[in-house]
């Protein structure tokens, strides 16, 4: 059976010091049809992002010259590309690490290819997500206001005290889905399965993180912890 492909070209750049390894998710996605560019340390790998243009990016946390967790950092200065982070431990700080440093997910090595590429594809769904329809031009219901925070469901921006505020796609799916339910209790399985678009039971810690980034760029106290059950969106 051959295998199933990408409905077009999406350019990957892996970044794996490990040649083995780097040249076998190299070839794996590949065999899906994605266009895939390496580099070998963080440095290498800095210098092809800011000369080519990714529609996702593959960091190992451990690389020689700059470290995965500091290029995230630098590629999160210039740029909100998806980004998935590999360890090889599974090592609890690498991970924490690497989603503060503004990652999107990540995998612990070695990673099947089918979970590699389900992971790949949740993140450019969540890359390319748009509303299904327009509202009444009439009927400004596309845009949610929250005290000082404006989200524009149609046009997929957010202003904070009218200043647009970046958000990586993964933040503004978190976003969108507290701001569907503001004042509901959403717990973390749940936006796992609706933002991560996981079929299995994921790693929590990626919720938290994410949330935590999405707090200091929306407000603080804009998202409540509800201890032992979940978040949810202050309404004023």
């Amino acid at each position: 059976m051959p295998e199933p492909r990408v409905p077009d070209p999406v350019n990957v750049l892996v970044v794996e010091d490990d040649a083995t390894i780097r040249r076998a998710v190299q070839l794996a996605l590949e065999r899906y049809g994605y266009r895939v560019d390496v580099a070998a340390d963080g440095l290498s790998g800095l210098e092809a992002f800011r000369v080519g243009t990714y529609d996702l990016l593959i960091l190992d946390v451990m690389l020689p010259e700059l470290d995965g967790i500091g290029l995230c950092h630098r590629i999160r200065e210039e740029s909100l590309v998806p980004v998935l982070m590999m360890s090889a431990r599974g090592d609890a700080l690498d991970v924490v690490a690497g989603l503060e440093a503004g990652a999107d997910d990540y995998v612990i090595k070695p990673v099947d290819t089918p979970v590699l590429v389900a992971r790949i594809r949740a993140l450019l769904r969540r890359a390319t997500f748009a509303p299904s329809q327009s509202p009444p031009p009439d009927a400004p219901d596309h845009l949610l206001v929250f005290g000082d925070l404006t989200v524009d469901t149609l046009g997929m921006e957010v202003h904070r005290a009218g200043v647009p505020v970046p958000l990586t796609p993964t933040e503004l799916r978190l976003l969108l889905e507290f701001a569907a339910a503001p004042g509901s209790v959403l717990d973390r399985r749940r936006l796992l399965r609706e933002v991560w678009d996981y079929g299995w039971e994921g790693d929590t810690r990626v919720v938290d993180l994410c949330v935590l980034r999405l707090r200091k760029k929306i407000g603080s106290g804009r998202i409540e912890t509800v201890r032992g059950f979940g978040y949810k969106l202050v309404r004023t």
